[in-house]
């Protein structure tokens, strides 16, 4: 939708005709925001709704619910849909076609996963179906399976509500996206908060009663006992149509563009959101990462290209922000393993540092972890982890990366400072002070 209404503010009906075809029942509406939603922070779904499918066709864009795309013929430019409420199928010829598909929960093929209280988080429906789960089950034994954003999120929510709270993961430690040894700070938090943390577990099955609904996750070692079941296990690239239509897709699974975010090969069809892989401007390399902000980012590029006018996408960092209760937790740039992946010798340090001067009154700890390149210095990565105030300094790494920044730079940063903010030193310039000695070291 951010693409269909940039494309409209640039031509009008007369100039350009838009159909969008929408499977689900809502559009333009915060998927990072359900969490909050269950957990009673946002009071009801309407909250979320940014733009309601009458107010896009008030606008004169032909926008048809639960309508969904079957095929798509490139050679006739041509889309088979279906009327998902009648039945009905039909064609529509095009000119431009846009494709904006998003992901697929990871839902794997284990005994049980299909049970009406295990509940994928994936769009307003869903979060809908989970909150019906939630007011209608007398118990109050959750397990969430997953423990990245959506897991850890959806942990916090449940817990708010009352349950008791047990998170699986396969994974060394909670949140992937950061290098294990911050994880762990995340799991002994999450424990501390009641929510009970089993990491490097594996599900083997769902148990289920007579009635079909999930009682326990059984894994290779323990049994579980659940009313509800969440999975947060992570998303791929909903990219099937785009492969049966032969259009060219990456090493994720993603389809593959070019700066102005049209498909490789096709002049005349573009992609974005997290249907698509993008380029990382610290590593060089694609990668799938699926956020709202990229999405919208991306939406406006391909409304002006489809409108007639010009804009490109130049790529990410790879910021993101989250947290469970009071933990804040953030990233951008390139974990260990992904500088190792992409070649690259690097150096790593950690601090612990606060959010404000130690002697002024709310002062919370942080642990900030930074890598920068061997010789070079280059700012390569930036995680934290800490109570309020942590989260959203992730952004100053995040400016510093895209502009090619070195440690010894990010120290000469003029940052804001006055005691209720920060310390003398920003908990980011401390890390990096000591990235500048290990560089220096290490050369």
């Amino acid at each position: 939708m951010s693409a269909a209404s940039q494309a409209r503010r640039l031509r009008d009906l007369s100039e350009l005709e838009i159909v969008v075809l929408e499977r689900g029942g809502f559009t333009s509406y915060s998927a990072c925001g359900i969490p909050y939603w269950v957990g009673g922070d946002v009071r009801n779904r309407d909250a979320l709704i940014a733009r309601t499918p009458q107010e896009h066709r008030e606008r004169d864009i032909d926008l048809r619910m639960r309508t969904e795309a079957l095929e798509i013929d490139i050679a006739a430019g041509r889309v088979r849909a279906l009327d998902r409420e009648s039945g009905t199928e039909s064609s529509l010829d095009y000119d431009k076609l846009v494709i904006a598909t998003g992901a697929r929960p990871t839902r794997p093929p284990l005994p049980g996963i299909d049970a009406p209280n295990v509940h994928g988080v994936q769009t307003l429906d869903d979060g809908q179906a989970l909150i019906d789960t939630l007011e209608t089950t007398s118990g109050t034994r959750a397990v969430v399976v997953g423990a990245g954003y959506i897991g850890v999120e959806m942990a916090e929510a449940l817990l708010q509500r009352g349950y008791d709270v047990t998170v699986i993961d396969r994974g060394v430690e909670p949140m992937s996206t950061l290098d294990p040894d911050m994880g762990g700070i995340i799991r002994e938090a999450m424990r501390g908060m009641g929510i009970q943390v089993e990491s490097k577990t594996e599900v083997t099955e769902i148990r289920t009663a007579p009635d079909g609904r999930a009682t326990a996750v059984i894994t290779e070692t323990a049994e579980y006992p659940a009313d509800v079941v969440v999975l947060g296990i992570g998303v791929s690239p909903e990219t099937g149509l785009a492969r049966a239509a032969g259009l060219p897709l990456g090493e994720f699974g993603g389809l593959l563009t070019d700066a102005a975010m049209r498909v490789r090969g096709h002049e005349n069809i573009w992609a974005g959101g997290d249907c698509v892989e993008v380029l990382d401007l610290v590593s060089g390399r694609q990668r799938h990462i699926p956020l709202g902000t990229h999405a919208n980012k991306q939406g406006q590029v391909i409304g002006s290209g489809v409108g007639g006018g010009y804009a490109t996408f130049p790529g990410v960092v790879g910021t993101a922000v989250s947290k469970v209760c009071d933990l804040e937790v953030a990233r951008t740039g390139l974990r260990e393993k992904d500088a190792r992946a992409a070649g690259l010798q690097y150096v790593a340090v950690t601090i612990e540092s606060t959010s404000r001067s130690g002697y002024y009154p709310g002062s919370a700890p942080m642990t900030v972890k930074m890598l920068a390149e061997r010789y070079t210095g280059r700012l390569l990565g930036v995680q934290i982890v800490g109570r309020e105030g942590a989260g959203k300094r992730v952004d100053i790494a995040a400016v510093a990366l895209t502009a090619r920044m070195t440690v010894e730079q990010v120290t000469q940063l003029d940052l804001g400072y006055a005691p209720p903010f920060s310390p003398v030193w920003d908990p980011i310039q401390v890390a990096a002070r000591k990235a500048v000695t290990a560089v220096r070291t290490r050369h």
